[in-house]
C-alpha cells in the first residue's frame, strides 16, 4: 500500500499549520478539468497532507459551480488516501447550537445542477451509498475532536441543498420535519464522487447559525456566518494536526472497504465498454480498470 495522504478539503487558513514542512502548492489538470485551486502539499511529522479549497482562494467559486469532479480527482491523482471534508452548515436541531461540530453520517441530497458520477454512456457504474461516509475515518475524528474537548455530536443526517440562496422558512421547517441535523451547500457530489474513487471520506460539518427555523435567528447573514466560522478555524487546524500522524499510522486503513467500492459496481459489459471512457476513467479508477497502454 502506498503511504497514506490525508487530503483536507475546506476553506482558507488550513494551510498555515504550525510545523508543516516540505510545502508547496501544485496545479494539477485532470480529464474533467481543473480543480478549484491549486493544492497545496506538505508533511506534519512524518504524515503527509494535502489541502485545497473548495470555492478557491478567496472564495471565488460558488457551490453550484464547483468543479466537484475535477476536485476528487486530482486528489486522488495525487495519492490521496482519506478525505476530510470541512463545512459550514446550519444547525436544524436546537441541541446543535453554532459552534457544534458534527461528524455527519447520512445525507439527503436536493442538489440538481451538478455532475454527480465520473462514469455515464460508455461505461456505467453503481456504487453503494447506504452509508456514504467512512466509520474508521470517523472513529479518527471523533477521537481528536473528544480529546480537544470540542462540542461535537457522532453521527447526523446533512441536507445538502443547491444554493447558493439560503433556505425558505418553509424549507427550513420541512427539513426539520426529516429530522436531518443540518444544512449545507457543497458536500454533494462530493462523497459521492470520493466513493466512486474509492477514497475514505469523512464530513466534519461546523455550525455557524441556527438556519431560519428559529424564532432568534429568523435571517441567516454573511456576517454572522463568517463570525462563527472564524472561531471555528483554530479548531479546525488543530483536528487536522491531531489527525494527521493518527492517520499515517492506521495498519487497519488498507482493508477499509472504501479502498474497494468499485469490486461490484461495474455493469457494462467489457466488450461493450467505450475505450475512450475507459481511458479516461483510469484517472480515477486505474485499480480496477488496470493501467492501459
Amino acid at each position: 500500500m502506498s503511504e497514506p495522504l490525508l487530503a483536507v478539503i475546506g476553506g482558507s487558513g488550513l494551510y498555515d499549520l504550525p510545523g508543516l514542512t516540505d510545502t508547496r502548492w501544485v496545479a494539477v489538470d485532470t480529464p474533467w478539468g481543473a480543480p478549484s485551486d491549486e493544492i497545496f502539499l506538505g508533511r506534519l511529522g512524518n504524515a503527509r497532507l494535502a489541502f485545497l479549497p473548495r470555492h478557491g482562494r478567496g472564495h471565488r467559486i460558488p457551490p453550484s459551480e464547483v468543479n466537484y469532479r475535477a476536485n476528487i480527482a486530482a486528489l486522488k491523482s495525487l495519492g490521496a488516501t482519506d478525505v476530510l471534508s470541512l463545512s459550514a452548515v446550519g444547525g436544524l436541531r436546537a441541541d446543535l447550537p453554532p459552534g457544534t461540530f458534527v461528524i455527519v453520517d447520512q445525507y439527503i441530497d436536493r442538489t440538481f445542477a451538478r455532475e454527480k458520477s465520473f462514469f455515464g454512456t460508455g461505461m456505467v457504474a453503481h456504487v453503494s451509498m447506504a452509508h456514504p461516509v467512512c466509520p474508521r475515518l470517523g472513529d479518527h475524528v471523533q477521537a481528536a475532536l473528544a480529546g480537544q474537548g470540542v462540542p461535537h455530536v457522532r453521527g447526523g443526517t446533512y441536507v445538502v441543498m443547491e444554493g447558493p440562496q439560503f433556505s425558505t422558512l418553509a424549507e427550513s421547517q420541512l427539513y426539520r420535519s426529516w429530522n436531518a441535523s443540518v444544512i449545507g451547500m457543497t458536500n454533494m457530489p462530493e462523497a459521492k464522487l470520493a466513493r466512486e474513487a474509492e477514497l475514505c471520506y469523512c464530513s466534519v460539518s461546523m455550525v455557524t447559525d441556527f438556519d431560519c427555523w428559529h424564532p432568534g435567528h429568523d435571517a441567516v447573514t454573511v456576517d454572522s456566518v463568517i463570525r462563527v466560522l472564524l472561531g471555528n478555524a483554530q479548531t479546525a487546524r488543530t483536528l487536522v494536526a491531531g489527525l494527521a500522524g493518527t492517520i499515517a499510522a492506521d495498519a487497519q486503513a488498507a482493508a477499509c472497504s472504501c479502498r474497494r467500492a468499485l469490486d461490484q459496481a461495474l455493469i457494462t459489459a467489457p466488450e461493450a465498454r467505450d475505450p475512450a471512457v475507459v481511458d479516461r476513467l483510469r484517472f480515477v479508477a486505474g485499480r480496477v480498470l488496470g493501467a492501459g497502454a
